[in-house]
């Protein structure tokens, strides 16, 4: 204790640890309240501290209120430390949705002994509890989208439906519906406090089969809703007989399978007794493509899905710069997917003479898609769709396909040098098919005499033929032709007398013309000499991608009897119990196996025939109709990637290994597909990789054209095994991106003569379904690099060796050997000993590199002929198109090489060499263009 003089007062200091004596005081308990979406906390009773020290400076005053309980989402302030008045408050905004109550720990803290808060006491610790009062912040929210009943005429129901809506609030007056109301005027319809709908008059079917009113909803805080809900009440007729539950519309969603149509359909018979149900499921398809979703792949691909012989020329394939000769003709744009080709009477194409088969024996095969209908006028003129006639100063037919008063006529006529007696010449099959407007699918066989006609898989034996002498030979070229006849006649014309001309005299003047023009649509013209096409390949080529099918056929009750057409378009299905029968019909399926099926409706009708016990009349049930909806498929996107540019040294072209083009390809396929947005008003897009087929590939030389004797593409022969390359100038072939890959990569790019190129650059694209889908256009940029360095690595087969030049200065060996005055002394002739042996070295050594180089070539084409085996039928065709922009092309497409080639040797590809005229094997390693 120590005295001090404090303005003459004696004043007893204590020690600080003596000071602060006491703690403070709170209350044992508060209980507070605040409103959502605000910060002060209204407390009961109020939050105030006392200390038994005050007045006593630091020690008798408040400094602190602490909080224990982090998750709490609240602050205690200071209002006053003299007083110990204090605030509660929230440190955000609290929620009454998330959290109601809060319950946690509050201590009141002193200011200690001193200004630096040194040994100050705390309070007991106090519980605090609040309670989050409610704003009115939602509005009620349906339940349901929409709702729907059904009622019978004639009755008042209590209750026909009930809706229900929910609020999102936290608290009772406001979280609950107080009222419902139905906004739509001059309704039959009430509704009460719950929600129930009940009708307030007797409904009519015959007045009205449908009604549709509004519904919105109060919550207890008169909060209305937002969005009313609508409610559609169906009025059914006192019992009448008919399928009840089935939807006019069901989508499909393309890759999902087989989808169930009327899953909870069933027929109502009223309580009549029944002896047996037959119900027939018509899918129509004919405003589809070609009759229903086929796969699109070019004609060509097709045939090697299907397992036909290989050989078949496309007549109709898709326009383009190698097959320029369907470029006029007018193709169907509202189709998609599918490649037809619709002719009104004045369209017509000749067929180039190096397309058209030259070797049409007693065996061979013409297939066409044809959609006709009955020709106009009285005396229907021939329509015709193909014709091999006279190109000049005739008309004869040599043969020919058409059409004539909705008959289908097949005219071949042989030539005097190979027959001379009088033989079949006019074969005639009269069809309904032929003029109903609808697609089908002609496949015409010829085993001579024999002529096959298939129409839809189905075989049709001509019903009259016509013998004919066989045509005179002569030296007249003949011109194929689609959409029409070309007829060469001569014409006599006469010459006007206002014209220019000299003489003045009639003269014979050349009128060559299309006559005979085909009014129809046509797609897939084919013709495969040598062979005729088997049943079971005809029927694949026609098949249907797409139909109606059994789901869960092993669970169908034994007593069913079901039918289905060979397309699978109609489903027949028999039962003598009804709840079988209805069960039956809930499985029928619909069912689409192509990756990118034909968007658009299918339409579905349904009739049924009821039989009844012992009764002369019996119940009628109407036919109902209904569409499936094919929703449009994720639009794959082909993207070629890799090294767009290459330098490579002028040695390198020449070398044996060529130049390899592509060999950091990359060929992917990805989709992008919407998901709806639960949380947002928009959608979300996500991009995904997916696995399909290729059916073609096209490398195009940009700029100047090859020059086939010094510069060529080439292909390891090895590398096409196991893939089964066709050599058409048409686009073919199915298999997987992979493949195409592995084979694209190999592909090398040769010049023996390079001379002063600079470069060369290529273009790569790829397609899938014939062209529906197509990649980007992937373009590569080879420059060639010339330099000193580089020469000395010219392939000696192309340039002659270098050879070291000796030269004399007969002065230096003056200076070097002053005594001679004349010949060649001895150390002189010493070194021109030594240059010549040089040189004879050079000599042996280029010798011995070209004798070395034979040798390589030798081994390379006994690997090749030891490699030359029959491939398997998998298809895939790259085409090679080595071809300047708006040129012409000069390579072709790898050929099939499997035991059918002699008869594909009849494919005229530009500058394509072959071993022989059978072309029955390569003798190389490398296939050129």
């Amino acid at each position: 204790i120590t005295d001090l003089l404090w303005n003459g007062v004696s004043v007893e200091v204590l020690p600080f640890s003596s000071v602060n004596k006491h703690k403070p005081w709170i209350e044992t308990s508060y209980h507070g309240v605040i409103t959502e979406n605000t910060d002060i906390v209204l407390l009961d009773p109020p939050l105030v501290a006392l200390d038994k020290d005050a007045p006593i400076p630091y020690a008798g005053e408040i400094c602190a209120f602490n909080i224990h309980g982090l998750e709490a989402p609240f602050e205690a302030v200071v209002l006053n430390g003299t007083s110990g008045e204090g605030q509660l408050r929230a440190r955000g905004l609290v929620d009454c949705e998330l959290q109601k109550e809060y319950t946690f720990i509050i201590q009141a803290h002193d200011c200690g002994s001193g200004p630096g808060g040194t040994e100050g006491k705390k309070s007991h610790k106090a519980v605090v509890h609040i309670q989050v009062n409610d704003v009115n912040e939602f509005a009620p929210v349906f339940r349901e989208p929409q709702y729907r009943a059904a009622v019978t005429e004639g009755k008042i129901y209590d209750s026909i439906l009930q809706v229900e809506a929910t609020d999102q609030d936290c608290s009772p007056q406001y979280s609950q519906i107080c009222n419902y109301q139905i906004t739509t005027t001059n309704t039959p319809f009430a509704i009460d406090r719950n929600g129930n709908i009940r009708n307030t008059e007797k409904l009519s079917y015959d007045r009205q089969q449908q009604y549709e009113i509004q519904v919105t909803a109060w919550d207890c805080g008169q909060k209305r809703a937002l969005h009313s809900v609508p409610v559609r009440i169906d009025v059914k007729p006192v019992c009448k007989p008919g399928w009840q539950g089935w939807n006019k519309r069901v989508d499909y969603e393309p890759g999902t399978g087989s989808k169930q149509l009327f899953p909870k359909m069933h027929l109502e018979t009223c309580g009549g007794p029944l002896s047996s149900v037959r119900t027939t499921v018509e899918l129509q398809t004919s405003h589809i493509g070609k009759g229903c979703d086929r796969e699109t792949y070019s004609e060509k691909s097709l045939q090697k899905l299907c397992g036909a012989s290989s050989g078949s020329t496309d007549l109709l394939p898709a326009p383009s710069t190698a097959t320029n000769w369907t470029a006029s003709l007018v193709t169907d744009s509202g189709r998609d997917s599918d490649l037809i080709f619709r002719f009104d009477g004045h369209q017509a194409a000749k067929i180039p003479d190096w397309v058209v088969p030259q070797n049409l024996t007693d065996q061979f095969t013409i297939a066409t898609w044809m959609k006709h209908g009955p020709s106009p006028g009285l005396r229907a003129e021939k329509e015709t769709l193909l014709c091999n006639s006279d190109k000049t100063e005739m008309n004869r037919h040599h043969y020919s396909l058409y059409v004539h008063n909705c008959r289908l006529v097949f005219l071949l006529r042989r030539d005097f040098t190979q027959v001379d007696t009088f033989r079949p010449a006019e074969f005639h099959w009269k069809l309904e098919q032929i003029c109903d407007k609808e697609w089908h699918y002609y496949v015409i066989n010829v085993e001579f005499p024999v002529v096959t006609l298939y129409v839809d898989g189905v075989t049709y034996d001509p019903y009259l033929v016509t013998d004919d002498w066989p045509i005179h030979p002569s030296q007249i070229d003949v011109q194929l032709t689609v959409g029409a006849c070309w007829q060469g006649e001569r014409t006599k014309l006469s010459v006007d007398a206002d014209e220019d001309d000299a003489s003045g005299d009639n003269e014979t003047v050349t009128k060559p013309r299309f006559t005979q023009y085909f009014r129809g649509s046509l797609s897939g013209l084919t013709i495969r000499p040598g062979k005729i096409e088997s049943q079971k390949v005809i029927s694949c080529l026609q098949a249907c991608k797409e139909g109606l099918d059994i789901n869960s056929l092993e669970s169908l009750d034994k007593s069913i009897k079901f039918h289905f057409n060979p397309a699978q378009s109609i489903l027949v299905m028999e039962g003598e119990d009804l709840e079988n029968m209805n069960a039956a019909v809930r499985k029928v399926s619909y069912i689409n196996s192509r990756q990118f099926p034909t968007p658009g409706i299918r339409r579905l009708h349904i009739s049924t025939v009821v039989q009844c016990f012992g009764e002369d009349t019996c119940i009628t049930i109407p036919d109902i109709d209904a569409v499936v909806m094919v929703l449009q498929p994720s639009e794959p996107r082909i993207t070629i990637t890799g090294l767009e540019r290459l330098n490579r040294p002028v040695s390198d072209l020449g070398a044996s290994g060529g130049i390899a083009l592509f060999q950091d390809l990359h060929i992917i396929s990805t989709v992008t597909r919407a998901d709806v947005n639960v949380h947002h008003t928009g959608m979300d897009y996500h991009t995904s990789e997916i696995i399909h087929n290729l059916d073609y590939c096209d490398i195009l030389v940009l700029g100047e054209e090859l020059m086939p004797e010094q510069e060529s593409l080439q292909l390891q022969r090895s590398t096409l095994l196991g893939k089964h390359l066709d050599a058409t100038n048409s686009t073919s072939g199915v298999d997987s991106m992979s493949n195409y890959e592995q084979v694209i990569r190999q592909v090398r790019y040769y010049n023996w003569r390079p001379g002063q190129l600079t470069e060369r650059r290529f273009r790569l694209t790829c397609s899938e379904l014939n062209g529906r889908y197509t990649s980007n256009e992937f373009n590569l940029e080879v420059s060639v690099l010339h330099s000193s360095e580089s020469g000395e690595h010219v392939n000696h087969m192309v340039a002659p060796p270098q050879y070291m030049q000796v030269v004399h200065h007969p002065s230096m060996i003056h200076d070097l050997y002053p005594n001679h005055s004349s010949g060649v002394p001895s150390a002189a002739t010493v070194v021109i000993v030594m240059c010549i042996a040089a040189l004879v070295v050079v000599v042996v050594l280029g010798i011995y590199r070209i004798h070395l180089t034979h040798q390589q070539e030798v081994k390379l084409a006994e690997t090749a002929k030891e490699a030359d085996v029959t491939w398997d039928d998998s298809a895939l065709t790259i085409t090679v198109n080595p071809m300047e922009v708006g040129g012409r092309g000069i390579g072709g497409v790898w050929e099939d090489a499997s035991d059918d080639s002699e008869e594909d040797v009849d494919v005229q590809l530009p500058r394509m060499q072959r071993q022989s005229k059978k072309g029955q094997n390569w003798d190389k390693t490398t296939i050129s263009y």
